[in-house]
């Protein structure tokens, strides 16, 4: 068999972030963040996860934030004219306490930091090449693709929990711990089939048989982390209508030990091995215990209230990927650039009681085309968002929210590594949806 048939194993991790800021990272805490996701130099509801330095600067008192978002779309990816879709169907919970006094504030919020939710594929791109090519040698006989599934399961949850302090009326800053637990699953069956001219077929019955059930394997597979990290924070509130913010976000080293079972193709006698998924992702290779850090994040903000009722507001986060140990296996590791996204967001009050939200995003994820596979493409972005809050009294307000992830098209690099006639294509389309409450007591 043409050693090609490596290409037919590219159906592993994917590891595709749902909301596409970065390689891993979402910035999706809380769904306020979709109706304006500028809120790195805000003060207001939702500082918890993303100005927590400010929330010192909120009246006293206790809050809760509670939130629910549902992403919905799909991930696809084509090859000469063969198009493989696996669709997005995610709820994210978030929830957040916050006890301001007159000192700062102490604070502890819970949701998810990184990862894209639950993804199934029938069939891959990967095994569209290899069939396209693959030929067993010395044999009239090709392979195809018959019934290939893969699922892939990927995310991350948090659990901060910080003070912030009061340096003087205009100077604040804040610091926290963090625990992270991530989980990477992958689920799959490879099934190839034999096709032949019916001359040989004919004559040749076991032999087919015999080669069939050598091309089946399978793999159930869990990576599962825990990880510590800190985070630090300063807001500085310039004057009544300028502030301005800052968080790092430290790394976090993960190291993904993977559980379960896998069962190879029965190969040894053609290829001189038995191979499987684990052949070309040994990060998941049962027993097996590999790092996959989080990236550092930067985030800086500031927000200016323009008239009364009109807010203003920028933001920007740095991902710090070069400084992260991503997969890294045999003293090699996936090429990432360091990647970052800027922000836009407007708020106008339209009375007491209702608020309209409106922002754009661009985010640049620092993953090179050479990292785009059937395993992962984290692409680049455009996100618009819109949202309506509505503040029933003093002491509850309710924000509904909504954005839509606009992604490049990318073209992966299988025309230079495996010596085809085109390259494969990836592309996503996903919208959020989302509703957060917060009461102060």
């Amino acid at each position: 068999m043409n050693l090609k048939l490596k290409c037919a194993l590219l159906t592993g991790v994917l590891s595709m972030t749902a909301y596409g800021a970065s390689i891993d990272h979402i910035q999706t805490y809380a769904p306020e963040y979709l109706g304006n996701q500028a809120q790195n130099g805000m003060i207001n509801n939702v500082s918890g996860y993303y100005n927590p330095a400010g929330l010192s600067r909120l009246e006293e008192g206790k809050y809760v934030n509670v939130g629910l978002q549902y992403a919905a779309g799909h991930e696809k990816m084509s090859y000469n004219g063969k198009e493989h879709k696996a669709k997005l169907r995610q709820p994210v919970p978030n929830i957040s306490f916050y006890s301001v006094d007159k000192n700062g504030a102490n604070y502890i919020t819970f949701g998810a930091i990184a990862g894209g939710g639950k993804l199934k594929y029938n069939g891959v791109s990967g095994v569209d090449v290899a069939t396209e090519t693959l030929k067993l040698q010395s044999l009239p006989i090709s392979v195809y693709d018959k019934n290939s599934v893969v699922t892939g399961k990927n995310m991350y949850e948090h659990l901060t929990f910080g003070r912030a302090f009061n340096v003087d009326e205009k100077l604040s800053f804040s610091i926290a711990g963090r625990i992270i637990h991530g989980t990477r699953e992958l689920k799959g069956n490879l099934n190839l089939g034999i096709s032949a001219p019916s001359y040989f077929s004919r004559s040749n019955k076991n032999t087919i048989a015999k080669l069939e059930n050598a091309l089946m394997g399978d793999i159930k597979s869990k990576r599962e982390a825990w990880g510590y990290g800190f985070q630090l924070g300063v807001n500085y509130k310039v004057n009544e209508k300028w502030n301005v913010a800052a968080r790092y976000d430290s790394r976090v080293k993960l190291n993904f030990k993977a559980k379960g079972e896998e069962h190879l193709l029965q190969t040894q006698g053609i290829i001189g091995k038995n191979i499987g998924f684990t052949s070309f992702y040994p990060q998941y290779t049962p027993g097996t215990k590999i790092r996959r850090d989080l990236p550092a994040i930067l985030a800086l903000g500031a927000s200016y209230q323009a008239t009364d009722n009109w807010l203003v507001s920028a933001a920007g986060n740095f991902y710090f990927n070069r400084q992260a140990k991503m997969d890294r296996i045999s003293g090699k590791t996936a090429n990432y650039k360091n990647g970052w996204e800027i922000a836009l967001g407007n708020e106008y009050k339209l009375n007491e009681k209702f608020t309209v939200i409106g922002s754009i995003n661009y985010a640049n994820t620092g993953a090179p085309r050479s990292s785009y596979n059937d395993t992962e493409y984290a692409l680049n972005s455009t996100t618009l968002g819109a949202g309506l809050r509505y503040q029933y009294d003093d002491t509850l307000a309710v924000t509904a929210s909504v954005a839509h992830f606009m992604y490049e098209r990318e073209q992966g690099i299988f025309k230079e590594t495996h010596k085809v006639s085109e390259n494969q294509k990836y592309h996503k389309n996903i919208t959020a949806f989302g509703l957060g409450f917060t009461k102060k007591f």
